[in-house]
């Protein structure tokens, strides 16, 4: 995540100790920063834990491929409460709650309660349309420190990416009763070209609803958002957006508007936002930077930072690689599967900079990304070690020049 108040405008949010190694205080609604810690490489993994598959939309990205049928083979309540145990003694620190939708395991809020009760700071991710005043309540009682519900842009543009009429208006619905009961949330965006246009819109929707935090993701190609290439941002849309997403947030801040506005699956976003300031000669540029190379970008995500864990209890690299399993939470413990590095592509996840290839190897902000979305490059060229193909940073940005680039053709 690049959390765009924070490197941009200088604002602090609870993530300054997981994302940056810096202090803050707890959020307005007394949530407790994360721990700060000394190097990124010591973080332990968020977990990403699908505990259904079965979804009641039929999203056209949806990384799971979800329809609203009942699944086999799911972990029973008391596998999860399990796993939660064994991830509570592995001291994740976090645990993002995830489908299909979340909401149809009629035994989520007891797996909320015990990993809350666990020290584990519980997180869910839901297309929100299934909140309704009393899940609200039960949400907030069991512990969840933060709701992400997932949207695509305005109604009409929504609820076709949903495969569903009426899917935005029931999503702000579960939003509103998010707030009525005091519980922190927030909305979660894929960026695509059918939303690009309407960005500004988004914006103001962000401020007049009384959002106060969203979330912009760039496209992972995976399940069915395999397919939707064409749907991707251009590397000339994706600018644009960082520029309106940069500005839009400079103006909230300037106008002290309390909006945590971040940007994900893209670190390349990192880099361009430190040019950005280098070119507005922005005395917080060297800060910036530091912050950046301190979170290493892709060295410490997929493989790092992030695990997941799938319906079935399948171990994957994220959320996105559920086609590469490392072993099953049924058969070994997760630490134990995480933390081995016999599997070849756990190993070089583990170690990115000895791996990437191409622009991503030679490029001078590598410390600051690190090759971002491994399983971008593994998509689009069967080689998880090659260039992410999202990186919308031109040649003479990243340092390339002609010499560079004969060497890299001979590679």
């Amino acid at each position: 995540m690049i959390d765009i108040g924070k490197l941009y405008c200088g604002s602090h949010s609870t993530g300054d100790g997981l994302r940056y190694g810096t202090s803050s205080g707890p959020d307005c609604h007394g949530n407790a920063p994360h721990k700060v810690h000394v190097l990124a490489s010591e973080r332990k993994p968020i977990v990403v834990w699908n505990i259904t598959r079965s979804c009641n939309l039929n999203c056209v990205h949806c990384y799971t491929d979800s329809a609203n049928i009942k699944y086999s083979g799911e972990l029973t309540t008391d596998e999860g409460i399990a796993l939660i145990d064994d991830l509570a003694n592995f001291r994740i620190p976090s645990l993002l709650f995830s489908g299909g939708e979340p909401l149809m395991r009629k035994d989520l809020f007891t797996l909320i309660e015990h990993a809350s009760g666990k020290n584990i700071r519980p997180v869910l991710s839901t297309n929100g349309t299934l909140i309704d005043k009393n899940a609200a309540r039960t949400l907030k009682e069991s512990g969840i420190v933060y709701v992400g519900i997932s949207l695509d842009g305005m109604e009409e543009t929504n609820d076709v990416f949903r495969g569903t009429k009426g899917a935005f208006a029931k999503a702000m619905k579960g939003f509103e009763n998010c707030v009525a009961v005091g519980q922190r949330v927030g909305l979660r965006l894929t960026l695509t070209k059918k939303n690009f246009e309407d960005l500004h819109e988004i914006f103001n929707f962000i401020e007049r609803e009384g959002i106060n935090r969203a979330c912009f993701y760039h496209l992972v190609y995976s399940g069915r958002g395999e397919n939707l290439y064409d749907n991707d941002l251009s590397h000339s849309q994706s600018r644009a957006a960082m520029d309106i997403i940069l500005s839009r947030t400079k103006d909230f801040f300037n106008r002290k508007k309390d909006i945590n506005i971040l940007t994900v699956d893209n670190h390349a976003d990192g880099v361009y936002l430190y040019l950005k300031l280098l070119e507005e000669n922005n005395p917080r540029s060297e800060e910036v930077r530091r912050l950046l190379e301190w979170n290493g970008g892709g060295a410490y995500s997929t493989g790092v930072g992030i695990a997941n864990i799938d319906f079935v209890g399948n171990v994957h690299p994220d959320q996105f690689w559920q086609d590469y399993s490392f072993g099953n939470i049924r058969n070994r413990s997760f630490a134990d599967i995480w933390m081995d590095e016999s599997d070849p592509l756990m190993k070089g996840l583990k170690h990115k900079a000895e791996y990437i290839k191409g622009r991503c190897r030679l490029c001078r902000y590598r410390a600051m990304c690190m090759g971002s979305m491994r399983v971008r490059a593994y998509r689009t060229y069967s080689d998880p070690w090659a260039p992410d193909p999202q990186c919308y940073l031109t040649d003479e940005e990243i340092g390339l020049d002609d010499e560079t680039k004969k060497r890299m053709a001979k590679e």
